[in-house]
């Protein structure tokens, strides 16, 4: 027969390289497992009191989703209306009072007189 040794079997590792058993490194010994710790974390759920309310007093999710919608939309438009009606209310009390002070100057003697009057009739009016 033949003197030569029999082969060592081949193995692929899983690089993919192939080596014979007989020089594969030793083997890595494993170390402790890791413990497992069960952990569990309690947190309150977001507060939905008003839609629950909602919902449940018989409206659907499209009257809510429109009251978030259209509700910060609203609040802006009356916001806009009240700054216009803001802005009226002091022009026409600059107008009246540029028309009393020019009625009272360039009206002469009647002009002084009426306003005196219009004066006169509002001190008479809140006295009462």
């Amino acid at each position: 027969m033949s003197s030569l040794p029999e082969p060592a079997p081949v193995v692929r590792l899983p690089d993919g390289t192939y080596a014979y058993t007989d020089q594969l490194p030793a083997p890595v010994q494993p170390g402790p497992v890791p413990q497992v710790i069960h952990q569990h974390i309690h947190q309150a759920p977001p507060d939905r009191t008003v839609q629950r309310i909602a919902l449940g007093s018989g409206i659907g999710a499209g009257t809510v989703a429109a009251g978030v919608y259209f509700g910060p939309l609203l609040v802006g438009a009356l916001t806009a209306i009240a700054a216009n009606l803001a802005l009226l209310a002091f022009l026409a009390a600059v107008l009246a009072w540029g028309v009393h002070t020019v009625v009272r100057s360039i009206g002469g003697p009647d002009g002084q007189q009426a306003a005196k009057a219009i004066g006169k009739a509002r001190r008479s009016r809140k006295a009462k």
